[in-house]
């Protein structure tokens, strides 16, 4: 079985394990009643979504960590055929950390003492911090992934030191990009697949094939997951969701060395934290005016007269489009 015919036919498996999972997740989270809380001061049409639960990263999470666990628990008892290899470890457990983080986020904001509003914001940034730092020791110095690459140039450039800092920035801000774009119904799962899928095709260019497959059955969990997902949604992805795979792809693209093509393979949750920090510093140098009807970004186009679907499909376009531009840099010869 060539490499791309085995990586989607792990991508399928892990779609059927989220959808046959899914149906059992919502009927759970219903029963412990943990439903999203909608911001008054959003748009009017989101009120109805009231009640949905959340904390549904749960469904790709759990199928991602099954499907990769067992298979490499298999080469470990002695199967010559070795499905997943040990490099796909790390971007598990930091599936796992950050996807209990998001848990205890989504908690707090629904059952907690901080019902409404979640983890308090520096508490929140500090894990993220914390991990971040660990994870990049690990990737520089355990799994010595190589450190950047340029446009244009087949061997990669060392950074020193200044790896480190730079490793935990992009994990820190994939996350709390996709964490920002997860708002309307299938947009952050689209457009986290989109990326995945995005650099699957890069680490099979590369030849890290056991990097590639973890990408699709990845993607795989996250069809499964929009099966439920797409509007109007029986279930949100939750920082459960949103805070993982955005950790998880900032690690993916620093194994592969491409994390220069990040900001164009997931341009849109890269403008959606944008248009947050750009609202936020006009909103204290004017005192009190806005740049955007409202941020993140997808909530202004939604407040200029676009439905929900109209802004999720032409985000999701934008997304692919970039995806295939980041993939054809790699082929850029200077």
């Amino acid at each position: 079985m060539t490499e791309a015919s085995l990586s989607l036919a792990l991508s399928t498996l892990s779609f059927m394990m989220a959808v046959i999972w899914g149906g059992p997740l919502i009927r759970i989270l219903r029963h412990l009643r943990i439903g999203k809380l909608i911001r008054v001061e959003g748009p009017n049409s989101h009120i109805t979504k009231m009640g949905t639960p959340t904390m549904g990263g749960l469904m790709i999470i759990v199928p991602v960590v099954l499907l990769t666990g067992l298979l490499n628990a298999a080469s470990l008892i002695g199967l010559r055929t070795q499905v997943m290899g040990q490099s796909v470890l790390l971007p598990m457990l930091v599936m796992v950390f950050y996807g209990l983080l998001g848990m205890i986020d989504d908690w707090e904001g629904v059952r907690g003492p901080r019902r409404g509003l979640g983890m308090r914001a520096r508490t929140k940034f500090a894990f993220q911090a914390i991990f971040a730092f660990v994870i990049a020791i690990i990737l520089r110095y355990v799994l010595h992934v190589p450190e950047m690459y340029w446009l244009g140039v087949n061997r990669p450039f060392e950074l020193g030191i200044i790896f480190l800092p730079i490793a935990m920035f992009i994990i820190i801000g994939g996350s709390n990009a996709i964490n920002f774009t997860d708002g309307l119904d299938g947009l952050a799962g689209l457009i986290s697949a989109t990326a995945f899928a995005a650099y699957g095709a890069i680490a099979l260019l590369q030849g890290q094939v056991y990097l590639t497959r973890f990408c699709f059955t990845l993607v795989g969990a996250l069809f499964g997951f929009l099966w439920f997902n797409v509007h109007p949604a029986e279930l949100f992805m939750g920082d459960t969701g949103s805070l993982s795979l955005g950790a998880t792809l900032g690690v993916i693209a620093l194994m592969t060395g491409q994390w220069l093509l990040l900001p164009i393979i997931i341009i849109i949750p890269v403008s959606e934290a944008l248009s947050v920090i750009i609202q936020i510093v006009y909103f204290k140098l004017t005192g009190g005016k806005r740049f955007f009807k409202m941020a993140p970004l997808h909530h202004h186009f939604e407040l200029t007269g676009w439905s929900e679907t109209q802004v999720v499909q032409r985000f999701w376009l934008v997304s692919l489009l970039s995806a295939m531009l980041g993939i054809a840099l790699m082929f850029v010869k200077v």
